[in-house]
């Protein structure tokens, strides 16, 4: 069954295509290769989809029935890859939210044998693999300029000039090679100019891998950046450690493998202070969602002590990308930094 391609009239559409055109790379001969579409329901009212049809019984589609006003949803195209050479696949959508059928097309090549990159190259963007989509600059003293490397392999059919965009002014990345021919690979580093971070404690970012200059940002092609920058040491000199507030805690590692049927956990931490002077948390900053946190008491005086309420979320701490943890600054010489670590 064949379509005659019909462009999409946007202004009469409530279903909205971020991109109708994928291009999903090489695979090998009878591995089959999948296209996912985001579309949005731009209507008032529930969206109906009656319909998605491929042009050939060689392609497989995934999409839900009906979707909420104004929600985000997938429609996943899948190729059987059973001939070789270069593939265009469409699909139409029939359904309540546009006047006219709206298409989706999937692209790619089918090669007789591909190399096994997912071991090496795990995450993948569009047609560009990486070994990474989150970047860590833990332990960073002011003045430092660390890097941190991405790998990438172009595993499209055509030649991509990769780039990292949105960087704020503390961080600089260079590609290399400029431009990635089909089968290469290539490095992103990443290089940390701590002098240009204004707190200390926890900055978090993200920034976005485009396959070519001038490609338009989107949500899956994010990369986030987190940098613990230390606290300047310089305060305590002089100090009696005598005379200092000291942190002392019940743990620093908390379990949340084992959620019960609510999907949520809380653990207390009790922090006490043995010092001599207050102990004072000025900051308490968390690496990745799927926590909340409360605290008493951000001034503990000598001898007494604080709870500190952690409260994880199964399903928001099972999307997270990074290490979740917990990062408390302190003005306690030997505890400046202290890092509560999270297992999912």
């Amino acid at each position: 069954m064949l379509f005659t391609f019909s462009p999409l009239v946007v202004s009469a559409q409530k279903l909205v295509v971020e991109k109708s055109v994928v291009e999903c790379g090489r695979t090998g001969y009878q591995q089959p290769i999948t296209a996912t579409f985001q579309l949005r329901n731009k209507s008032l009212r529930r969206l109906i989809i009656e319909s998605v049809k491929p042009d050939c019984g060689c392609t497989a589609v995934e999409f839900p029935k009906e979707v909420g006003a104004n929600d985000k949803f997938t429609i996943r195209m899948t190729y059987d890859a059973r001939q070789l050479g270069h593939f265009q696949k469409m699909a139409v959508i029939q359904s309540n939210g546009s006047r006219t059928p709206v298409y989706l097309t999937m692209k790619g090549l089918v090669l007789p044998e591909v190399l096994d990159y997912t071991g090496t190259y795990p995450l993948t963007m569009g047609s560009l693999m990486l070994d990474k989509d989150a970047l860590e600059f833990d332990d960073v003293n002011k003045g430092e300029t660390p890097v941190q490397e991405i790998h990438i392999l172009n595993n499209g059919t055509e030649t991509m000039t990769p780039r990292l965009m949105h960087l704020p002014s503390y961080l600089t990345a260079t590609v290399s090679p400029e431009t990635l021919p089909p089968g290469k690979a290539g490095t992103i580093a990443v290089t940390l100019r701590s002098d240009h971070l204004r707190d200390f404690g926890l900055t978090q970012t993200q920034v976005f891998l485009a396959q070519q200059l001038g490609e338009k940002v989107s949500s899956d092609k994010a990369v986030d950046v987190t940098v613990t920058l230390l606290p300047d040491l310089k305060r305590f000199e002089g100090v009696s450690r005598a005379q200092a507030p000291q942190l002392q805690m019940s743990e620093t590692t908390l379990d949340f493998t084992d959620f019960q049927k609510h999907q949520k956990k809380t653990i207390d931490v009790k922090l006490s202070n043995t010092g001599a002077s207050i102990l004072t948390i000025s900051s308490m900053q968390m690496y990745t969602g799927g926590l909340k946190i409360t605290l008493d008491s951000r001034e503990i005086a000598p001898g007494q002590s604080t709870t500190l309420k952690v409260t994880g979320y199964a399903a928001e701490l099972a999307k997270v990308k990074g290490r979740p943890r917990i990062l408390m600054i302190t003005n306690d010489p030997d505890n400046a930094k202290v890092v509560i670590n999270i297992k999912k």
